[in-house]
C-alpha cells in the first residue's frame, strides 16, 4: 500500500462564513442547539453574521439550557478544515454542501467530533 498525501488550500469570504453560519442556525444544528446568544455588540446585521467579523456566539445545548459552547473565528475555521479532511466534504460550497455539513462544521468546531447525529 502506498499513502499519498494531498494538501488543498481553500479561500472563503466573509459572505460564505456568514451564509454556513446562517444555514446552521436557521436549519442545520437547530436539534441540539436551543439558542444562540451573540456575546457582545452585534458586528453585523444578524446572529450568523457574528464568527466572519470576529465575534463569537454562545451556543446553548436544547435540553440543558446552562451547558453552553463559545464558537468563534478560529474555532469556526478548524471545524471547516475537519469536515475536509475527515472526508464529510469537498470543502467546494457549490458542490456538495448543504445544512447537514454546516451542523458537521460547527460540531467538529466546537467538539472536534461529531456528538449529535
Amino acid at each position: 500500500m502506498y499513502k499519498v498525501k494531498c494538501v488543498k488550500e481553500f479561500t472563503l469570504t466573509e459572505e460564505d462564513i456568514d451564509d454556513i453560519m446562517s444555514d446552521a442556525l436557521d436549519s442545520g444544528i437547530g436539534y441540539w442547539c436551543g439558542e444562540a446568544e451573540v456575546e457582545g455588540d452585534y458586528l453585523g446585521e444578524y446572529a450568523s453574521d457574528q464568527i466572519s467579523r470576529g465575534g463569537k456566539l454562545i451556543l446553548h445545548d436544547i435540553e440543558d439550557h446552562n451547558e453552553t459552547h463559545a464558537l468563534d473565528l478560529a474555532l469556526f475555521l478548524s471545524g471547516y478544515k475537519q469536515a475536509i479532511e475527515q472526508g464529510y466534504f469537498s470543502g467546494d460550497l457549490d458542490d456538495d454542501y448543504d445544512a447537514g455539513i454546516a451542523d458537521i462544521i460547527i460540531q467538529l468546531a466546537i467538539f472536534g467530533e461529531i456528538v449529535y447525529s
